[in-house]
C-alpha cells in the first residue's frame, strides 16, 4: 500500500463512551485518496483498546500506546507514526463530517505556504441538555465551539487559531519547530492548554499561512460535568496560566506582565458588575476575571528560577 496522502490522529485518554463514534466519522470519510488513522492512546486505564480493537484490523485502522501521559506527547507520538505529510488531529470525543479530510487534503495541495487549518466546530448536547442561561456565545468556546463565518478565513493572530479538536498541520512545519511544546497541553484533569497558540504564532513570524475552512466541519460532544459554573472557572484558571507560559516560551514574560494581567482583571470585574442583569455576561466577566488571577499567579512565579516555575505550575 502507497504511503498514505493525508493522516488523520486522535490522541485519547479515557474517553471510551466517545471513542467509537470519533474512529467511525474518520473511518467514513468520503476522501478518495490514501489515508490512515492512528489512534494514540495516553495512558487510558478504561476500555480504549477494546472500543480500538473491535474495528480492527480494519486496514486504515492503527493502534498506538503512548504511556507518558500529556495531550502534546501524545500528539507528538502520532506525527512520529505517521506516514502522510498531513497530519490531521481529532479529538476522541468529536465527530467529523464525511468531507472533513478531502477539505483539509484539498487547502494543502493548492496552497504550498499553508502551515496550519482547521474548520467550523459546532456543539452536540446529549438528549435533554438544556445549555443555560448564564452560557455565553464566548463562554461556549470553552466547550470547543468555533465559527469564523462560511467563507474561508486566513488567520493574522493566535487568539484566532483554529480549535485543537478539529486540527491540522504540515509535517514538514512542525518538524521544522521540533513538534507540539510538551509544556503546554493537558496533562492528566489540569487543564494546561494554548499549545495551538503557541505553533500559530511560530508559523506567522515565519511567514506561514494559517486558514479557517468552514467545510471542514466538526462537531463535538459537551460533557455533562462540564455544564457547571466551577468548570468555566477551572477551565478560565489554567487558561490565564497557559497565556502566560505561552508569553515566557515567545520572550515576552516579565514583570510588566504583573500590571497587564492587572489590567485585564479589573476589565473583567467592571464587565460582571456592568452586566449584572444579565446572567451570561455577568458569568462571562467573571469568569474572564478569575482567568486573570491565574495569569498573575503564573507570572509572578516565573519571576522565581526555572526550577521554581516548574514546580509550581
Amino acid at each position: 500500500m502507497p504511503n498514505p496522502q493525508i493522516s488523520a490522529i486522535i490522541c485519547t485518554h479515557n474517553r471510551d463512551s466517545y471513542l467509537g463514534a470519533a474512529i467511525d466519522s474518520l473511518l467514513s470519510q468520503d476522501f478518495t485518496g490514501d489515508y490512515e488513522v492512528i489512534v494514540v492512546d495516553n495512558a487510558s486505564t478504561d476500555r480504549t483498546r477494546e472500543v480500538v480493537e473491535s474495528r480492527l484490523p480494519h486496514p486504515r485502522l492503527h493502534y498506538l500506546f503512548e504511556p507518558t501521559a500529556g495531550l502534546s506527547i501524545a500528539r507528538n507520538t502520532g506525527a512520529k507514526a505517521a506516514r502522510s505529510p498531513i497530519l490531521a488531529y481529532l479529538d476522541d470525543d468529536a465527530v467529523a463530517s464525511p468531507q472533513w479530510l478531502r477539505m483539509l487534503h484539498h487547502a494543502y495541495e493548492t496552497n504550498e505556504q499553508l502551515a496550519i487549518a482547521g474548520g467550523k466546530v459546532t456543539l452536540l448536547w446529549a438528549p435533554g441538555m438544556i445549555p443555560p442561561r448564564w452560557l455565553s456565545p464566548e463562554l461556549a468556546g470553552n466547550l470547543g465551539a468555533y465559527d469564523l463565518g462560511d467563507t474561508v478565513t486566513y488567520i493574522d493572530r493566535p487568539g484566532l487559531t483554529p480549535r485543537g479538536l478539529n486540527y491540522s498541520i504540515r509535517r514538514t512545519f512542525l518538524d521544522t519547530i521540533g513538534g507540539f511544546d510538551i509544556h503546554l497541553g493537558r496533562v492528566g484533569k489540569n487543564l494546561l492548554s494554548n499549545e495551538e497558540l503557541h505553533v500559530t504564532e511560530r508559523a506567522l513570524n515565519m511567514g506561514l499561512q494559517v486558514a479557517y475552512l468552514p467545510e471542514a466541519l466538526v462537531a463535538h460532544n459537551v460533557a455533562p460535568e462540564r455544564l457547571h459554573p466551577l468548570w468555566f472557572l477551572k477551565r478560565s484558571w489554567w487558561q490565564g496560566i497557559s497565556e502566560c507560559y505561552r508569553e515566557r516560551l515567545a520572550g515576552r514574560a516579565g514583570i510588566h506582565q504583573i500590571p497587564r494581567g492587572t489590567e485585564r482583571l479589573l476589565r473583567g470585574v467592571y464587565r460582571s458588575l456592568k452586566g449584572v442583569g444579565d446572567p451570561a455576561e455577568r458569568f462571562d466577566g467573571l469568569v474572564y476575571a478569575y482567568g486573570q488571577i491565574g495569569y498573575i499567579r503564573a507570572a509572578v512565579q516565573g519571576i522565581l528560577p526555572t526550577a521554581q516555575w516548574h514546580k509550581h505550575l
